[in-house]
């Protein structure tokens, strides 16, 4: 079975265009209108200006905005990177674990726990 490049693999092609976006946005000068400002995460956004106007609805009906809506979410779900049947057999295994374990240590605190107040209160 051959191996799928994901974002991050070395060569993908996807890194390079992210890559030469932050080239291109660090080289911006500092004193440009679209200055651009850090807000944690180390994401980088344009401040909205007083000049730009703010999106506006369209005239679109109810039904005209569920359709987008759709499509949007179809667009979304394009973009994910599904696991492959392994991935996901690993992930399920992991996550079941992971919750046994856990179940067994609360109820093993909880019994404890039980046990000390009836000792120490009589019952």
């Amino acid at each position: 079975m051959a191996e799928r490049n994901r974002p991050g693999d070395a060569g993908d092609p996807a890194d390079d265009e992210v890559f030469d976006d932050a080239v291109a946005d660090d080289e911006r000068s500092a004193d440009s209108d679209d200055e651009l400002v850090s807000r944690g995460g180390g994401t980088a956004v344009r401040e909205r200006t007083e000049e730009q106007p703010k999106a506006r609805k369209t005239g679109r009906g109810p039904f005209g905005r569920i359709g987008g809506f759709v499509r949007e979410v179809v667009g979304e779900l394009r973009k994910v990177i599904w696991p492959t049947r392994k991935e996901l057999l690993t992930y399920t295994t992991i996550v079941i674990v992971f919750v046994t374990v856990m179940t067994a240590i609360v109820a093993g605190l909880d019994y404890a726990f039980g046990k000390g107040v009836l000792w120490a209160f009589g019952g």
